[in-house]
This record gives structure tokens, C-alpha cells and sequence, in this order.
């Protein structure tokens, strides 16, 4: 089993927890799996953590030079936080739909920007939140809402894991299998 450990900087771990937090928040609130617990119940944790924390820590990476981690951090921090100034506004459902394709295509673009596994899973899940939950509010879906709220649950989660993983120094990538039967390598 490969054991890739990649501790990360402290900067990249942050931002993975922050980012971890806030779409766990924000995917249960659609999902509506807990009593209560609605999308504008996550607003005020997208506001801070999602938002300014995020946001700030991508500008910590950018210091840092780490151009992936700062823009992925910085595009979502400054996205978390326009979602939660705007929460409660009398934005039509299309405007509210817009907004989530357009979030939606920077989760996209730092998805296709490349890292480790985690990341990109991370990414690419809530790529998948975003359109499922634009498309659901266009056709005014609340069953495609909670589907993307599902999406971003396990999106949080795997950035959850994934700052978890490089703090306890635990396994980081899949490991890898040979391409078949009686495949040997040469050398």
C-alpha cells in the first residue's frame, strides 16, 4: 500500500478545514437530514470561516507561493462571503441560479488546475454541489437541491479528511495497482 504522507503547510491545512467546515455546513443545511437545521442556518459560519478566514488564508498562501492554494482559497473565500452578504436578499431563483453556475466554474477551474488526490476530489465534488444545486434552483427542484447539498456534504468531508490526514500524518493518495495480470515491470 503506498503511504504518500504529505503533511502540507500550515497555511494548506487551514484553508482545507476552513473550506472542510463550510461546505459540510452548507450541504446539510440543503439536505434538511437534520430537524432545524436549514440553508440559512449555515450563513453566519459561510460569512466568517467560509469568507473571511478562507479568504484570508488563500492570500497567506499567495505570501507563501503557493499560487494553486491561494487562488482556490482566495476565489472561494471572496465567493463564500458575497453568498452570505447576499443570503436572505429578495434575489430572483435564476439570479440565486447564476450565481451558483458561476461559483460552480471556479470550482471547476481549480479542480482542472491539478494537486494531490484529495484536493481535486474535494474540488470535483463540489463542482458536481454547485451545478446540481444551480439547475435545481432554475428549475425550481428541491430533490436536485438536496442532491447537491449530498455533493457538498461529501465534498466537506473529504476536505475534512483531507487536513486531518496531513495533521495525523495519515495515508494521503490511493495506491496504486499494477495495469493487469502477468504485468511485470521492467527496468
Amino acid at each position: 500500500m503506498d503511504n504518500d504522507v504529505s503533511a502540507g503547510s500550515t497555511t494548506s491545512i487551514v484553508g482545507r478545514l476552513a473550506l472542510g467546515i463550510t461546505l459540510l455546513a452548507f450541504g446539510l443545511g440543503y439536505t434538511n437530514v437534520i430537524n432545524g437545521v436549514s440553508t440559512a442556518d449555515a450563513v453566519s459560519l459561510a460569512h466568517y470561516v467560509g469568507g473571511v478566514a478562507l479568504f484570508v488564508v488563500g492570500l497567506l498562501a499567495f505570501r507563501e507561493g503557493d499560487t494553486a492554494s491561494g487562488t482556490a482559497f482566495s476565489a472561494f473565500g471572496a465567493l463564500w462571503f458575497t453568498w452570505a452578504a447576499s443570503a436572505g436578499g429578495s434575489a430572483s431563483a435564476n439570479a440565486a441560479g447564476l450565481f451558483l453556475v458561476l461559483f460552480a466554474l471556479v470550482a471547476l477551474s481549480v479542480t482542472l488546475a491539478g494537486g494531490d488526490q484529495l484536493t481535486q476530489g474535494t474540488y470535483g465534488l463540489f463542482f458536481v454541489s454547485l451545478v446540481l444545486l444551480a439547475i435545481g434552483q432554475f428549475a425550481g427542484n428541491d430533490g436536485l437541491s438536496k442532491v447537491g447539498g449530498w455533493f457538498g456534504v461529501a465534498a466537506g468531508a473529504v476536505a475534512w479528511y483531507s487536513a486531518t490526514a496531513a495533521l495525523a500524518h495519515w495515508p494521503t493518495v490511493l495506491p496504486r495497482r499494477a495495469a493487469g495480470r502477468g504485468v511485470t515491470a521492467t527496468g
